[in-house]
């Protein structure tokens, strides 16, 4: 990942890790998807669902990263929000 790249990954996963604890929780995603737009609760399980690939109920870095590399897309325009 180019470090420009990892620079805007770590900003937007700041943004959604609102305690700074370095990980991201299902509340922690949902408040900030509200954001985002309108969002329920079933949207939010299923995301931390495909998120969260080691099932400790948290997206940690590594895995917010993973994502991030496989949605540039998505994630830039994630990140003209934040």
């Amino acid at each position: 990942m180019a470090d420009e790249d990892k620079a805007e990954c770590e900003r937007i996963f700041g943004k959604f890790d609102a305690n700074g604890d370095g990980k991201i929780s299902s509340a922690e995603l949902g408040e900030s998807l509200k954001t985002l737009g309108s969002v329920s609760a079933e949207e939010v399980k299923t995301m931390m669902d495909e998120l969260d690939t080691d099932g400790d109920g948290f997206i940690s870095k590594e895995e917010f990263t993973d994502f991030y590399n496989a949605n540039r897309g998505l994630m830039k325009d994630v990140g003209k929000i934040f």
